[in-house]
């Protein structure tokens, strides 16, 4: 495994260097690496694209992006820390751009090579390919890794067509394909928090748990990717990667190792243990809606099929509910509740687990908790922690039982802002550290079970779906899906 001592002579290449992903989050985490001393400041960084830029150009736009970020800059420090940066104009099919970064390589004596795809995923295919054909996937002098973003195709047939063709090109070993969800801190901390605490791991399970909700709601419409949108919906959004990443560590066994293939063996266990759909199951697991017009911080807006790029007779979901079942030992009856949407109140991920009620009778005490008081929460944003609640005696002659919280917040305790995910993500990717990483069987698993419920929609093709005013946690129609287990969702003010 790389680490900081060994990374002289090393270039990250950003394919669409001139992104929105580059100028937001890339340059940013690259800067406070640096400043940390976690990489060296002489690391290349070579942007190709297809603007008329220079090496100006993007010196200029790493600047402005740095210190729109938040991050104190000043235009000495950025020159010091970022002495080595290379501009390459280039269509990303024309195959003289891999030849003169090759040539780049040469000149600069380059023996490390981190390609970063920040590209609309349908240049993923010829980038690949053209770096296979100009021989630039393995140096030879050092080490080559590919980091892929998400969408890592739009279904199981794609995947498989991307996994083909990356692997002609790369080893699995070359590929980092990135879900920036597990670089957040309160993520990788569900795995310190289940197995280094004696107190929580023997009641993580079907005997103590009621049940799991996993929440991932967001209070911007499609905005500007309407288009996108509309093929992907929620469903390949959201829960085929993120939701289903966060379901496979709440749910996972221990690992032998805290390295990357044991971590992702036991991921890869919990996606393959999930109870499969058949086209009836589908309808039953599943709930889906639109947003319509509503307020949003006291600002109206517009519906969904009210944005530009939707069609009218739109059926794509910006909310959806699911119930899945985790069918092995530990979780066997537990049923995992998945909702993510979009004009939802507020912005927020958790994983809420519900334990399961006592015989309060037995205290013939008036309860003030509700059926079950008993929730251990992680936050992963917008403030990242964690939350017990649990019931106890209200002072006083009555006896009444009330809810209390013990909460554990990540930048009041450590007194320290939270890293952001790709700070992380971007060191362990230069360090050959995969953990963090989905491997290849864990997408393809992952695809098998999503299609599943994408076939049985279109089997049981929707003339619409139910609508909820922009600004609520979805219709009623959401309520009844989960009450039908005699639960309720969690609804934050």
């Amino acid at each position: 495994m790389t680490n900081q001592n060994n990374l002289e002579k090393t270039a990250i290449v950003i394919f669409g260097v001139t992104g929105d992903l580059t100028r937001r989050k890339l340059v940013p985490a690259i800067y406070e690496l640096i400043l940390n001393n976690r990489i060296p400041k002489n690391l290349w960084v070579i942007g190709f694209a297809r603007r008329e830029w220079d090496d100006q150009s993007l010196r200029d736009v790493f600047y402005k992006a740095i210190s729109e970020s938040g991050l104190e800059l000043d235009r000495k420090k950025f020159e010091e820390l970022f002495p080595n940066i290379k501009y390459l104009k280039s269509d990303f099919d024309q195959e003289n751009g891999y030849i003169e970064l090759s040539q780049i390589f040469k000149e600069k004596k380059i023996n490390n090579v981190l390609y970063y795809l920040a590209t609309p995923p349908d240049a993923y295919d010829t980038i690949i390919e053209k770096i296979g054909v100009a021989g630039l996937n393995d140096l030879k002098s050092g080490w080559t890794r590919i980091v892929i973003e998400k969408p890592y195709g739009s279904d199981l047939a794609t995947a498989k067509a991307l996994e083909e063709l990356v692997h002609k090109v790369f080893k699995e070993n070359q590929i980092y394909r990135i879900d920036h969800y597990l670089g957040k801190e309160t993520v990788q901390n569900i795995l310190v928090l289940r197995f280094a605490n004696g107190i929580f791991e023997p009641l993580w399970n079907r005997q103590y748990v009621d049940h799991v909700q996993i929440t991932v709601s967001e209070t911007v419409g499609v905005g500007t990717r309407a288009g996108y949108y509309e093929s992907t919906g929620v469903i390949r959004d959201m829960f085929q990667n993120h939701m289903m990443q966060l379901l496979a560590l709440t749910a996972m066994e221990a690992p032998v190792a805290f390295s990357a293939d044991c971590v992702r063996d036991e991921k890869v266990k919990v996606l393959r243990a999930l109870r499969p759909f058949d086209k009836k199951d589908v309808l039953k697991n599943t709930f889906r809606a639109q947003y319509a017009s509503g307020y949003i911080s006291n600002e109206r807006v517009r519906g969904y099929k009210d944005e530009d790029g939707v069609a009218s007779n739109s059926t794509t979901e910006t909310f959806l509910a699911t119930r899945v079942f985790v069918d092995n030992w530990r979780w066997s009856g537990v049923p995992f509740f998945l909702r993510s949407g979009k004009r939802l109140p507020k912005r927020m991920t958790e994983i809420a687990i519900q334990f399961k009620q006592v015989p309060l009778p037995l205290f013939d005490w008036q309860n003030m908790a509700g059926d079950a008081p008993n929730v251990l929460v992680l936050r992963l944003q917008p403030d990242e922690g964690i939350k017990l609640t649990f019931g106890a005696k209200l002072p006083g002659p009555v006896n009444q039982i009330a809810p209390v919280e013990m909460e554990f917040n990540y930048k009041s305790s450590f007194n320290q802002k939270t890293p952001e995910a790709y700070v992380r993500l971007i060191q362990d990717a230069l360090y050959g550290d995969a953990t963090l990483f989905t491997r290849s069987d864990e997408v393809i698993t992952q695809w098998t079970f999503t299609d599943r419920i994408v076939d049985g929609w279109k089997t049981n093709q929707a003339k619409y779906l139910p609508v909820y005013e922009s600004g609520t946690w979805g219709p009623l129609g959401a309520d009844q899906f989960i009450q039908g287990n005699n639960r309720k969702w969690r609804n934050m003010e």
